[in-house]
């Protein structure tokens, strides 16, 4: 005789039907005789309620506040870059501004020490809690007159030459300090000079400002954003509704994005990128060309400069086609003030990966039209 026929009360302390009853009998809320499914319910729903509030207080806690008290202490700064090659061109300055999704033009006026052959050349660092055109314009020209400068050349990246025109209206037709000329490097004179693929960051920042909680300072939120935008890369549609997902590329964006983005001190806040793309979105970059255009008692018109890549398709932000139409309609002609610069190997505003490529094309064609106009106000005096 087995073990298991002499002790039988064995088999059926494992019988499963046996396991299953009593797993019934001990559930929690089993001895409940009223309300039990109601009740049930509600206690499911207070636990979901709990994780969702734990969650979002962590969100709220670790992404959005620290964000917050980052950004309540910036403003809007000019920074010094490059002095001026010649001591003549002290009454001189050039400011750059960059473009969507950076906060200091810093790095991108340094790999551009052709510009110092106009004067001295500053940078401008935004504000990462907004744009303010002519909170920026008041800078320029208090540090212009600080410095006993006379003349402003603008030099504005992308999105960056938006916030430019706007800048140079106001220096123009508001200040005493004289406007010599504004260089726009691919920049999109309205939304449609922007390609669909490109508008998506934007758009999606943009939409989900409204309704999410801590959006403007929440990493995560920018963190998703910046991986879809760039979801191209990763993604491939082959067969069925959903995409198939390269993950060593999907590992390189999210690195990259983690790297320039989100780690960086010098990426813009999503705020400031909201302010960026409004800026694109508001389209008065024609107004702030025919306000440039017009004639003025004391002032003479200021040279536009357009640098676009000589092949449009490689540029794969702006339509610069688009921009250069655009720029002819409103700056070019016979009277007009308008020169565009094509070199060959440049993509959207790239001079940091290009930088022989743009201090050549500034040397050789941006400087000698500039000129003109800086003799000529100089010729002009006071």
């Amino acid at each position: 005789m087995s073990s298991l026929d002499r002790h039988p009360s064995t088999v059926a302390d494992y019988d499963d039907a046996r396991r299953r009853v009593r797993l019934r009998e001990t559930r929690f809320g089993q001895r409940w005789c009223s309300w039990r499914r109601t009740k049930l319910v509600v206690l499911r729903l207070v636990g979901v309620l709990l994780v969702v509030l734990t969650v979002g207080a962590q969100y709220w806690v670790h992404d959005v506040v620290p964000e917050r008290a980052r950004l309540a202490h910036t403003e809007p700064e000019l920074l010094p870059v490059h002095l001026p090659v010649d001591a003549r061109d002290w009454d001189t300055a050039v400011v750059d501004l960059v473009g969507l999704g950076n906060i200091t033009a810093v790095p991108t006026a340094a790999a551009l020490p052709s510009l110092s052959r106009l004067g001295v050349v500053w940078a401008v660092r935004y504000d990462d809690a907004g744009i303010d055109t002519k909170v920026i314009a008041e800078m320029i020209v208090r540090a212009a007159r600080y410095g006993a400068v006379r003349n402003i050349v603008l030099v504005g990246h992308s999105m960056g030459g938006v916030i430019a025109l706007e800048v140079a209206r106001h220096i123009h037709l508001g200040s005493d300090r004289h406007l010599v000329a504004v260089v726009l490097d691919c920049t999109p004179m309205d939304l449609d000079a922007v390609r669909p693929e490109s508008r998506t960051r934007g758009s999606d920042l943009q939409r989900l400002m409204g309704w999410l909680p801590g959006a403007r300072e929440s990493r995560l939120l920018r963190m998703a954003v910046e991986i879809a935008a760039r979801r191209e890369r990763f993604t491939e549609h082959r067969h069925g509704l959903l995409p198939e997902i390269d993950h060593r590329a999907l590992g390189s964006v999210i690195s990259e994005v983690l790297r320039d983005k989100i780690f960086s001190d010098d990426a813009a806040s999503n705020g400031l990128i909201e302010s960026q793309f409004l800026a694109i979105v508001a389209g008065g970059s024609t107004a702030d060309l025919r306000a440039l255009a017009r004639p003025h008692p004391d002032k003479q018109r200021p040279a536009i400069v357009f640098i676009r890549p000589r092949d449009a398709a490689r540029d794969r932000v702006v339509d610069v086609a688009y921009s250069h139409r655009v720029l002819i309609e409103h700056a070019g002609g016979v009277d007009g003030t308008l020169s565009v610069v094509r070199p060959r190997r440049t993509e959207h505003a790239n001079p940091i990966q290009r930088p022989g490529e743009y201090n050549a094309i500034i040397e050789a064609q941006v400087l000698p039209f500039v000129r003109r106009y800086q003799e000529a106000i100089r010729e002009a005096g006071p």
